[in-house]
């Protein structure tokens, strides 16, 4: 038994030896592999170490970054570019990277010489002064074109391993390729793409885009793995202006300014059927490239005595729509609104007729007529009395319908109140209450004095009177879509209400075809050869009273028994003698409007062949911005004086 029990003690000590054996033995080959591990990681840094920091500081700059989208275009609606942003390029570089080794400055400062110019000694300056930088932006060197950053990157690709430290941080301008045409409609952009006004500002949340996010991560062999989250690209906004009427337009406009002059003058051309806009404009016009500039308008020395207050007024001005901004007395335009209610609610007929004896005596004051010198009109019916302007039985309609229904009338006509039209800085105008309204203030209201409106509110009237008897909401954009061109959302030509009947809206294109058309008609001088042409002109006297400034104006359609295009101009205090005998200023400015601007929008004096259309309307057509070729044209973009230039069929 005591053998037994030394046999196993024996057994179980030999055990333990060879287990600590075996321990010890697994020790030293663990401790040799870190050892072999800690000489592997030494060499590693002393034969390596250069490469991986110069590969890091290469690309760290790229491990994360904003991947910048491009702001949707606006287009006007046949797709020509009125707005779009151009990828442009601002120069980095890295003097870091580049003073990481001695190889690097001299073939890259060669290479920045090359493409753009850059003197080494300035290089040479900035990498001294900044040598931890690995940010360093090149101010004079900020939105470069793809061609010269495309000639720099050959240079790069012929030396990779030498050029270095050097890249290009892409960034998106926004660029108006037609200058100063429609800009009252369009407006600009801050300098960081936010909409500021028209357009630009009601549609910014369609315009804007989302940013991309470009990651990296350095792989097992040192080389950068990276992820891009795409940007998205914001929407393009299709509106409702035709490029070539606006532009036919303003020139007129200009000529006029420069010929004869005023304090302004609006215009709106728009589609009575729908409500879509198809110019608006007020004068001057600005550069919607640079639209801060005030050197075209002010001298030198006007400038410098202005502060920054005062300059801001002035911008504010400049910047401002007439035509949905101001409001105004509209004078005797008004006159056809007065005449449809009458007619509409059966307190007059065609066949009836009014005497007018040069005025009338209401409440405490004489109201006298146009006529009044000559003793008045005489027996008159409701188409003479629009005809000839006669504000006598004009008087007469406004007490027959009373004040409550001449006030339910101007409300459906949408008179002081905003119209929804899509843009920015609508104003609401001022119409009476019923118990701010009296005698007085209805018959002068008849006419168009008194109470206010703005110019879409009239122009809107307007048309819902000569369309049928439908108001319809103007509008200035008809759509919005991708880039890709799909339709994210239409203006489906909003009808609102209906103001008149068709009956009374017949008779009333008939009575303003024959104020334009007969001789002793106040709007003959809006006449256009071969078109039948329907309209109203008006004269309104300013406050304060007494003064002699008028703003003149006429509103018109055509073709007069079926209206296709309604047409308003107004200028305010043509510089004339007598402003108040001045309207024909305005008729004739819209009748040399039209006769350019109708075969643009498919309205023809007859039935002439395809080939005449054409050639007739292509004659003054400004030249066309799709597929990026604006491009090509002037420093600035095309303005007033490309006028005349043939554009592409």
């Amino acid at each position: 038994m005591a053998r037994r029990a030394s046999d196993t003690r024996g057994k179980v000590r030999l055990a333990r030896k060879f287990m600590y054996a075996r321990l010890l033995l697994i020790f030293g080959m663990v401790l040799l592999a870190f050892i072999v591990l800690f000489v592997r990681i030494v060499c590693l840094g002393k034969n390596k170490g250069d490469a991986y920091e110069k590969k890091v500081l290469a690309q760290q700059s790229y491990i994360s970054n904003v991947v910048q989208y491009k702001r949707g275009d606006i287009t006007d609606r046949n797709g020509n570019k009125l707005a779009t942003s151009i990828k442009v390029y601002n120069l980095i570089i890295d003097p870091k990277l580049i003073l990481s080794d001695e190889e690097f400055p001299e073939p890259t400062m060669d290479a920045l010489y090359e493409a753009f110019g850059i003197p080494q000694g300035r290089i040479k300056k900035i990498l001294k002064k900044n040598p931890s930088s690995q940010y360093y932006v090149m101010k004079k060197f900020k939105h470069l074109d793809a061609k010269s950053v495309e000639k720099f990157e050959k240079l790069q690709e012929k030396n990779p391993k030498k050029i270095k430290g050097v890249w290009f941080e892409e960034e998106y301008v926004r660029n108006y390729p037609y200058s100063t045409v429609a800009c009252d409609v369009i407006g600009f952009c801050t300098s960081n793409e936010e909409g500021a006004w028209g357009i630009e500002k009601q549609y910014n949340s369609s315009l804007d885009g989302s940013y991309g996010r470009r990651y990296g991560y350095f792989d097992s062999g040192l080389n950068l793995v990276q992820t891009v989250k795409p940007a998205v690209n914001g929407n393009t906004v299709v509106s409702t202006i035709d490029v070539n009427v606006q532009g036919i337009l303003e020139q007129h406009m200009e000529k006029f300014e420069k010929e004869t002059g005023s304090d302004n003058i609006g215009c709106i051309i728009m589609n009575p059927n729908n409500g879509e806009i198809y110019a608006m404009a007020s004068y001057p016009f600005y550069d919607l490239n640079n639209p801060r500039d005030l050197s075209d308008f002010y001298s030198e020395r006007k400038l410098e005595r202005m502060d920054e207050e005062k300059k801001l007024e002035k911008l504010n001005a400049l910047w401002r729509n007439y035509c949905i901004s101001d409001s105004y007395e509209p004078g005797s335009v008004l006159k056809p609104l007065t005449v449809a209610a009458a007619m509409d609610e059966g307190v007059t007929s065609s066949g009836r007729y009014y005497k007018c004896d040069g005025g009338q005596q209401v409440a405490d004051r004489y109201i006298k007529c146009v006529a009044h010198g000559r003793g008045g009109h005489g027996y008159t019916t409701i188409c003479q009395a629009l005809k000839w302007s006669c504000n006598d039985v004009l008087m007469s309609l406004g007490k027959s319908l009373g004040k409550t229904s001449f006030l339910d009338y101007i409300n459906n006509f949408g008179l002081g109140k905003k119209t929804g039209i899509d843009l920015p800085g609508e104003a609401s105008g001022a119409v009476f209450t019923e118990n701010t309204m009296g005698p007085v203030q209805l018959a002068t209201s008849s006419f168009g004095q008194s109470q206010t409106v703005t110019m879409v509110q009239m122009a809107a009237a307007f048309s819902a009177v000569i369309n049928g008897g439908t108001y319809y909401q103007p509008h200035v954009v008809k759509e919005i879509t991708t880039e890709a061109g799909a339709v994210v959302s239409s203006n489906d030509n909003t009808l609102v209400r209906r103001v008149i009947t068709e009956e009374t809206s017949k008779s009333i294109r008939e009575y303003l075809y024959k104020t334009v058309s007969d001789e002793d008609g106040t709007a003959s001088p809006a006449r256009v050869k071969g078109y039948d042409v329907g309209g109203k002109t008006g004269t309104a006297e300013k406050q304060p009273r007494g003064r002699g400034n008028y703003l003149v104006s006429f509103i018109g359609c055509t073709p007069a028994d079926k209206p296709e295009v309604v047409i308003y101009v107004i200028i305010d205090e043509p510089y004339v003698e007598e402003q108040e005998h001045s309207s024909f200023y305005a008729s004739g400015l819209a009748s040399d409007v039209m006769e350019d601007v109708l075969p643009f929008l498919g309205v023809y004096p007859d039935k002439s062949t395809s080939k005449q259309r054409k050639k007739k309307a292509s004659k003054i057509k400004l030249p066309s911005t799709k597929d990026g070729r604006f491009l090509d044209a002037p420093k600035g973009g095309f303005s007033n004086k490309d006028y005349g230039v043939v554009g592409q069929e």
